[in-house]
C-alpha cells in the first residue's frame, strides 16, 4: 500500500501519470489525505477493539477473519469506485484491518504458545512479517501482481486485497480453540 497506492491512484482514479504535472501532484496529494483515513480509522478500530475486548470474551479467530476480508473488499473496491471521495470508504475499510493485524495475530499466538518458549515463537511469528517485506522492497510484489492481474499498476491494489481476503479465510484454519477465544 505505502509503495504503490499514489500511482496506482493517481493514474487509475485521477488518470495523471506525469509526475511532474501539476495534476499528478495534485492527484497524490489528495492520495495522502485519503491515506489519512486509513491512519484515523485504524486508530479508532484500535481503540474499540482494547476497549471492547477488556469488557467481553471475543471470538479472535473470527474478528481477525472479517477484519482481514474487510480491509481485502477495501483494497479491491479501489479499482472499481468512479469517484474519488469514495477512497474514503476503500481506506477505512483497510484502517479495520489495519487495527487487527497490529493485535489479533500476537493475541492468539501468545495465547496458544508455552510462556518458556514465547521469545522463539514470536521472534519466528516475526520473520513471516519482515521476509514478505524484504521480498516486496526487492521488486516481488511487481513480478507477482504482473504475473496474476496484468501490467496496471493500480493491480496491485487488487493483489493486495486477494491476499488480505486469503489471510482472512487461512483463519478458518486455526485449530487451538485458546488462541482463537479470549
Amino acid at each position: 500500500m505505502w509503495s504503490f497506492a499514489t500511482p496506482a491512484i493517481t493514474e487509475h482514479i485521477f488518470q495523471a501519470t506525469d509526475t511532474s504535472s501539476v495534476a499528478y501532484n495534485n492527484a497524490a496529494d489528495s492520495v495522502g489525505n485519503y491515506l489519512g483515513t486509513y491512519g484515523l480509522v485504524s486508530m479508532f478500530a484500535a481503540l474499540l477493539l482494547s476497549v471492547f475486548t477488556s469488557k467481553y470474551k471475543i471470538n479472535r479467530k473470527l474478528l481477525h477473519l472479517v477484519s482481514l476480508m474487510a480491509g481485502g473488499f477495501g483494497f479491491i473496491l479501489i479499482y472499481f469506485i468512479s469517484e474519488p471521495w469514495m477512497l474514503h470508504i476503500c481506506f477505512a475499510l483497510v484502517g479495520i484491518a489495519w487495527a487487527s493485524i497490529l493485535s489479533m495475530p500476537y493475541a492468539m499466538l501468545s495465547s496458544s504458545v508455552d510462556p518458556k518458549k514465547m521469545g522463539v515463537y514470536m521472534g519466528i511469528f516475526n520473520m513471516f512479517i519482515v521476509i514478505p517485506q524484504i521480498i516486496a522492497a526487492l521488486g516481488g510484489v511487481n513480478f507477482l501482481y504482473k504475473l496474476l492481474f496484468g501490467e496496471a499498476i493500480i493491480n496491485t491494489m487488487l493483489l493486495a486485497g486477494t491476499l488480505l481476503i486469503l489471510a482472512g479465510l487461512s483463519n478458518l484454519l486455526i485449530q487451538d480453540r485458546k488462541a482463537a477465544h479470549d
